[in-house]
Order: C-alpha cells, then structure tokens, then sequence
C-alpha cells in the first residue's frame, strides 16, 4: 500500500453494511421498511463506482442436476423419428387419417403426454387446445388448428406460469403444398423432441410454480396456434411471466460443414412488441431499450444454465428472432408476455423448407440424418435448466419504481413483496449504461424499498427476490413513479 496516499475520505458511492441490511430485514421484514445509505469511508473511486459485489451465476442444486441426467439422448432421437414417420405435418394435410398427416402426429403426441402425465402423481394434465381458423393469410379453407398441452401444476405458486414450445408442423418450398413429403426434422421435430423430454422428465419432480409444456400447429403458415394460444392467455388473465419456443435446434453444423456444437443462439427483442405510446416515451426519457422483459429473460437464462450447468453457451441476440423472420414467441410478445426464442447457432437452409431431392449431388431436405441429437438433448438441459430455475424462484418482482419525487444523487427504488411463502428477501442489482448485462449486486434484505448511494443519472438498476435456498427470480426493471 502507498502510505503517502491522502486519508480516505467519505464517498457518495457507498451503500449499507450486510450488518445493516441484516438488521433492517430482521426488524421489518416483509412490511416496506426503508433502508437507506450509510456513510462508510472509503478512497475516491472511479466514475460511476458504486456499492455492491461482483453478479455470479447460480450454480445448479442437487434436485437440478440430477434432472439434468435424466434427460435421455436417445428418447429425444426417437421421437423426432417418429415425428419423420407421418410423412408430412402440414397444417393443411390429413387429420382424421391415422397413420400420415398432422392428426396422426397429434394423435401420438397426445398419447405421450399422457403417459408422462400419469407418473406425475396427478400434477400434470395433457389434453388438446383446438379452435377453427377461418380463411386467412395461407389457410384457404377453414381449418381446425390444435396445440397439444401438457401442464405441470405448481406446488406453492400454481397460478405462476412459464411456458415452453415447439411447433410440430412441417412444411417443403410450397408452403401450400399438403400432400409432398415433408419430414420436418430439425424444423421443427427437434424442438417438439426437446418440450416432449423436459415434460417427461420433469413430470416425476414437484416445481413450485406452473410450466406448461406445448407442441402448437399452424407456424408455418402464420404462428396461428401460439398466437391463440397466447391470446386465450391473457383473455384469461394468466400470469405468465415467460415464455420460450424452441425452433430449429437440430445441429451446431453449419451449411459449410463447420461446428459449433455448444453454442446456442437466445433471441430476445429490446423494445417491447407491445409497448404503448405512454411506455415507449417513458423509454426514450430514461433508457431501458436494453431492458424489456425479454432482455431480462435472457440474461437469467445465461446464468442459470450457460456453461457451468449445461455445457452450453448462450448466445444472446438482441434481436426478436431472425431478420425480417418471426416464430411462435412473437404471438405472446403481442400479448405482453415476456418470451424469447432458442435457435441453433448456424442455419442451413439445404435442410428448411426445401422439397426432399438430390440436386447437383448435394441433398435437399429437412431429414433426420443431418440432426445431432447429443446436440439436440443439451439443448433439452439447458431448457430444463432455465425452466426449472423459474419454477423453483419466487416470481419476477412486480411493480418495481424509481421514485422521482426528489432530486438527489440517491436512487429510490419500491417494489411489492411477492406472495411466495418462502422469499428470503431482495436484492439490488445495477450495471453502467453500457454494459450489456448486470454487474454488481447488493443483498437488502427482506423490505420492499431502499435508497441506494449512487445515481439513477449514471446507472441501470433492477430487484430480484431470493428465496431461502439461493433460487433467484429474474431481474425488473423499475420504470419511474
């Protein structure tokens, strides 16, 4: 150490002791008490320094990882194959003949998810979500759309629900074209496979809060079941506080032949799909284009199952989906429901949406041969990961507020306690306005407001709540009161 160095002087970056946080939560826990800054000493630091420790990622618990090891690679190539077996899944093709069409796909997977559903001690309910679509963009006749539903009843918090997708309908280079053979592997066989094996596999455990597990129809020609769906939703008033699909995660290869088989792509949009003019200009005056629901979604999924519990990286896009394409997440994101979507890291279009043929030697066609299932069951982990990480959590805070009615180089910040029964308290978390995720956290405590030594002018901020055993809820973002 420098000895020459000025005494240390009060800082305006500093934040309660653990001590006082622990003290606060003890005498008012769960009843709003405010907890503010306390001056500490400290050196000058570097702008905008402020309180907090360095954010980890939640490692996997016990119950997790043995989750993890249930999910099986060969079930997963199994039921893609047997997705390939009904020739095509056009939402236009054959429902009543038992063996070719989407009825019979249906059919099957409906019997699956029964069979899952009857080792889950009563907790988990499959059935068939159907509605008539009348004409429309790409269906010409009216048509009979049905989503096949598997719902995993929560323990503590059932009316709390996460959502996960695959659409099992196929289609070749006509997209009106019901009858050719259009297996559909990696398009998407490989993310029903993926919803299929995270229900069975989490049908023997007990979640807290409710996930419902969904092979929808109809993408193809327009996300018309998930967008259904997703309105039958929010016509109920449900509580859904994420939804994810996975489409087309069927191989890390790329159309040159290069893998990257541990990577996969997490879309998530920035600028709510379904933000109101009064949000958007809120928007525009304190930030927040990096902090939609959907951001924050992902930003969990990175730390509870990147690397460390998966073996897969997690490579967010901020983007809603692809450029200038869509997928069964965009249905909730009109609903204002938080979603994202999985995708593997390179596409290969010789194997999406093309009529199965040899072509100047090079194979055309969405065929199970050019699936890697070992890639295609990570996949299914860090699904189940994330899904799991959410269930067991206390929900996302809600009506999280920067309160604005003084001007200090403080940060006010008020959320309501959540109804879970076994919140352990809050935390801070804060990041410059130019890092893309958060960097410092701040345990505070069981109590529904703080003031935090350091300015909402030079930082992002959001809560989380923590549960006894370490769970963390995703991240909100406080908009200002």
């Amino acid at each position: 150490m420098d000895t020459n160095e000025p005494p240390a002087t009060a800082s305006r970056r500093t934040f309660l002791s653990l001590s006082t946080a622990a003290a606060a939560a003890t005498a008012g826990a769960g009843a709003g008490v405010a907890v503010t800054a306390s001056p500490a000493s400290a050196r000058e630091r570097g702008w905008p320094d402020g309180p907090g420790k360095p954010v980890r990622n939640q490692p996997p618990g016990a119950e997790l990882r043995e989750l993890l090891r249930e999910i099986d690679r060969d079930r997963i190539e199994a039921n893609v194959r047997k997705l390939v077996s009904f020739g095509t899944r056009h939402t236009l093709s054959a429902q009543d003949d038992p063996d070719r069409g989407i009825g019979a796909a249906r059919d099957w997977m409906l019997a699956e998810m029964k069979r899952y559903a009857a080792a889950s001690g009563g907790r988990m309910t499959a059935e068939l979500q159907s509605y008539v679509q009348e004409p429309a963009s790409r269906i010409p006749v009216p048509t009979r759309i049905t989503n096949v539903v598997a719902t995993l009843r929560g323990s503590v918090a059932p009316d709390r629900i996460y959502v996960v997708s695959g659409h099992y309908d196929s289609r070749v280079s006509d997209v009106m074209n019901a009858t050719a053979y259009a297996p559909g592997a990696d398009d998407d066989a490989s993310g029903v496979a993926v919803v299929m094996e995270c229900a069975r596999v989490m049908a023997r455990h007990r979640p807290e809060a409710t996930v419902v597990f969904t092979a929808v129809a109809g993408e193809e020609q327009g996300l018309y079941g998930s967008r259904y769906q997703a309105k039958q939703y929010r016509s109920g008033g449900a509580d859904v506080q994420a939804m994810f699909t996975n489409d087309i995660v069927g191989t890390g290869t790329a159309d040159d032949g290069t893998r990257d088989p541990r990577s996969l792509r997490l879309f998530a949009e920035g600028v709510p799909t379904a933000e109101t003019p009064e949000e958007a200009g809120v928007r525009r005056a304190v930030g927040g284009e990096n902090d939609s629901p959907a951001r924050q979604l992902a930003r969990f999924v990175a730390s509870v199952a990147g690397d460390h519990a998966t073996g897969m990286r997690i490579r967010t896009v901020y983007r809603r989906d692809r450029y200038l394409r869509g997928g069964d997440h965009i249905g909730y994101l009109e609903q204002d429901y938080p979603a994202a979507r999985f995708t593997e890291p390179h596409e290969n279009y010789a194997h999406q949406h093309q009529d199965v043929r040899v072509e100047d030697g090079t194979q055309y066609g969405d065929l199970p041969e050019f699936c890697d299932f070992d890639y295609i069951a990570r996949v299914a982990r860090v699904n189940a990961a994330t899904l799991w990480s959410l269930a067991q959590a206390p929900g996302t805070p809600k009506n999280a507020r920067v309160l604005t009615d003084r001007l200090t180089n403080d940060t006010d910040l008020v959320w309501d306690r959540g109804p879970e029964p076994d919140i352990a308290g809050y935390e801070v978390v804060w990041r410059e306005t130019t890092s893309p995720d958060w960097t410092h956290v701040i345990p505070v405590g069981d109590v529904t407001e703080v003031t935090v030594d350091l300015s909402k002018d030079n930082a992002f901020f959001g809560v989380r709540a923590v549960d006894r055993d370490g769970h963390r809820s995703p991240v909100a973002f406080p908009v200002p009161d």
